[in-house]
């Protein structure tokens, strides 16, 4: 065979094993964003879930407070339908909520009975336990997306990641200003 068709054909070869390694990179990066998408859920899903035990151990001590509640339930409705609008809309709608709680914790401050009861005192430390954690996914979430948009960016991936669908992704933002987590002490003095 001539040498000059060989020449060619490992050349072809070696392009068709590059590509492929790009591709399968971007997938790769695809689905750790998934991953860590995932992981936000997850500890969205704990706090979701921890609100209305909340609600439900300060409504006693907070009869004659009743919007402070119902805002923070139905800011916890409208995080929970976010959650399949996409990053964006989730985020907005969890600063949203994590507002609420700030007011509720606020309300909470003037019930001396209501900071000593143990339930809320439990339920305060896993929130705050949870919010930590929130605070960590989302890092991690936006830290994957980076690498991940800045690949599909730049050379040569960028040749491949519009034939072949890979889209930039959205981060999980927080809402600015909102860059710390809400501080929930409900401690006596």
């Amino acid at each position: 065979m001539n040498p000059a068709i060989l020449i060619v054909i490992a050349i072809v070869v070696v392009l068709v094993v590059i590509l492929i390694g790009i591709y399968n990179g971007l997938v790769q990066r695809r689905l750790r964003i998934d991953e860590a998408f995932a992981q936000i859920e997850v500890q969205l899903k704990r706090r979701h879930d921890l609100i209305p035990n909340l609600v439900n151990a300060v409504k006693g001590y907070m009869g004659f407070e009743q919007k402070v509640l119902t805002d923070v339930t139905n800011a916890r409705a409208a995080a929970v339908a976010a959650g399949a609008q996409g990053p964006a809309q989730q985020a907005a709608a969890e600063n949203a909520l994590t507002g609420t709680l700030r007011s509720l914790f606020a309300v909470v401050e003037n019930y001396p009975e209501l900071k000593a009861n143990q339930n809320v005192l439990e339920l305060q430390e896993q929130l705050t336990t949870t919010e930590n954690q929130i605070s960590f996914s989302r890092q991690h979430y936006n830290a994957t997306v980076l690498d991940y948009n800045t690949n599909i960016a730049t050379f040569p991936a960028l040749l491949i990641a519009g034939p072949f669908g890979f889209a930039k992704r959205e981060f999980f933002d927080a809402e600015p200003g909102d860059t710390v987590n809400p501080t929930v002490d409900l401690s006596l003095g």
